[in-house]
């Protein structure tokens, strides 16, 4: 599911809400997720899951096109845990047909 795709979903949910009104709750919802993994706290949505940010070490990795040492500095990714709630929906078992 791309973002417009979710927003149509919402505005269809909540028809008494304006179109303008639905993109800036998603909108708000998202920065703020966006903007606390970034300070490095984890965001839990109860029966959803959870996003933490984790950092990936200093290393030294290599050019693939020269074969050359090349120093990579320590990132931070996205991590995301699934709840028990959504694995057990995603591992349903499904009737045939």
């Amino acid at each position: 599911m791309i973002r417009s795709q979710l927003l149509a979903k919402l505005r269809k949910a909540h028809p008494h809400l304006s179109s303008h009104a639905v993109e800036t709750a998603l909108d708000t919802i998202l920065d703020e997720i966006a903007e606390t993994l970034s300070q490095g706290h984890r965001v839990e949505l109860r029966g959803f899951g959870s996003f933490s940010s984790k950092v990936r070490i200093a290393r030294t990795g290599r050019n693939p096109r020269t074969g050359e040492a090349v120093d990579v500095p320590p990132k931070r990714h996205m991590h995301f845990r699934a709840s028990r709630q959504l694995l057990e929906r995603l591992n349903r078992p499904t009737t045939p047909g």
